[in-house]
């Protein structure tokens, strides 16, 4: 049975605002870096945007997928929180900085190691040199970036999400002066053009950890979680579980990401043009994605505390209430994509060639938000029941296969009878935009059938 009830609404979309909305200013101050960067950088030389679009790709599909795996956390937490469970909090919080650790050496190891996945662009070695340059720079703040991942992930869990904003916050105030000095150079320092957003972003990436560790340290919130009372070794079961979850998580980001980094590593051979202003498009969807990513990330933390509390049939209402919101709000949000798209370019300032190119790509990312919405939700609903493999199979068949597959069949016109409106740079964006609809589809179907099972085997809690 559908539990969802457009009289629960009054009840959850102010639950789902109340926790989504410090959410969103951090996720949007934290893709503020990335638009200043793109607009900085695309004032300084368009070979500087070029090479930031490469790196910039490929360090975001190997961080989304190393940090989805500490994101685990949330989940796992939040129904501990649910359960009242306190102390057992600190102790996941403790096993998820040891698998931080591990994964952090893993991931600086690919950043300095990156030639391979910048050959497949085939781009000239002067930019190639400042991609390698740019991710060797960010590896720097892989340790700290890590470590900030599974404070975040605890504050998700535990509903204060307002802590990691405001300390978002404070890192953009520091941005643009840092991007200023860095790119341009200033006060002895050589400019560096876009390697320079790099220096700037691990400066604030440890800035961060910093800031909310001693938040954390001081603030008696914490203080029954025992986070920092003791040492523990590894335990290898809490390890596992957290991988056993985190795993198909971050491969699922990885899936998700590297569909629009083999995009741009792809549109690349079309030339400096294409991928500039396919870099601009993809920034601009990327921020308007962090609205349904918030609203997806408060659902995960009220639908993963009622699970803990023992309100299954609560934990489902919850979940429709926010597909049928969000769904709701992305609608409004394409609409109006498309309605000002050349006020929205206008925003970048690009050259004119670039500009023209960039126009008719709005049309996609007005599109798609309807299945955007649908999918990204679902997929949060279920890592609050802790699935997350099916999931996976799911983004690898239709992300990979039907929208990097496909894209790469439409964009190169590789049967040659692909409309010449869906060659280039078009068709990859068009099969993004179907494998979004069918990812949707099917996991709007197991959240369903998840949702039916788990109500059955876990009778409501009797308080």
């Amino acid at each position: 049975m559908l539990h969802f009830k457009l009289s629960r609404l009054r009840e959850d979309i102010p639950a789902l605002l109340k926790l989504a909305g410090p959410l969103l200013i951090g996720q949007l101050a934290v893709i503020a870096f990335g638009v200043l960067d793109t607009a900085m950088t695309a004032r300084y030389s368009a070979d500087d945007l070029a090479a930031l679009a490469m790196a910039s790709a490929i360090f975001i599909s190997i961080y989304v997928g190393l940090t989805g795996v500490i994101s685990a956390l949330a989940p796992i937490a939040g129904q501990l929180f649910g359960a009242k469970r306190f102390d057992e909090i600190g102790e996941e919080v403790r096993q998820a900085i040891w698998l931080a650790l591990g994964l952090t050496i893993l991931g600086c190891f690919v950043l300095m190691n990156a030639d391979y996945l910048l050959a497949i662009s085939r781009v000239n070695p002067e930019i190639e040199g400042k991609a390698r340059l740019y991710l060797n720079i960010l590896a720097l703040g892989l340790p700290a970036s890590m470590g900030m991942r599974v404070l975040m992930a605890l504050h998700n869990a535990v509903s204060r999400p307002a802590v990691i904003t405001v300390v978002q916050l404070l890192g953009l105030g520091l941005k643009l002066p840092l991007n200023l000095l860095f790119i341009y150079g200033g006060f002895g320092i050589e400019g560096m053009g876009g390697p320079g957003c790099a220096v700037a972003t691990v400066i604030i990436s440890w800035f961060w950890l910093i800031i909310t560790l001693c938040f954390v340290l001081l603030d008696r919130f914490y203080k029954p979680f025992e986070i920092f009372n003791q040492f523990s070794k590894p335990d290898w079961h809490r390890i596992w579980t957290l991988l056993k979850l985190g795993a198909p998580i971050g491969f699922s980001y990885l899936i998700e990401v590297t569909s629009f980094t083999f995009m741009s590593l792809f549109i690349a051979r079309l030339g400096t043009t294409a991928l500039a202003g396919h870099q601009i498009v993809a920034n601009m969807g990327t921020v308007i994605y962090m609205v349904p990513l918030s609203l997806s990330i408060a659902t995960m933390t009220l639908v993963s505390q009622s699970i803990g509390a023992g309100k299954q049939e609560r934990a489902e209402e919850i979940g429709w209430s926010s597909v049928f919101f969000t769904t709701l709000v992305c609608i409004s949000i394409g609409i109006g994509v498309w309605v000002f798209r050349l006020e929205l370019l206008d925003l970048y300032n690009p050259p004119a060639a670039v500009k023209v190119f960039s126009v008719p790509l709005f049309l996609f990312i007005a599109f798609y938000q309807i299945f955007d919405a649908l999918q990204v939700t679902a997929a949060f609903i279920l890592r609050a029941y802790r699935i997350a493999f099916w999931p996976m199979l799911i983004y690898a068949g239709s992300l990979w296969g039907v929208g990097l597959g496909g894209g790469y069949l439409l964009g190169f016109n590789v049967f040659g009878n692909t409309p010449e409106f869906l060659q280039g740079a078009n068709g990859f964006w068009a099969g993004n935009s179907v494998s979004l609809g069918l990812a949707a589809c099917l996991l709007l179907f197991l959240f369903r059938r998840t949702a039916a099972r788990f109500e059955k085997t876990h009778p409501p809690v009797e308080v």
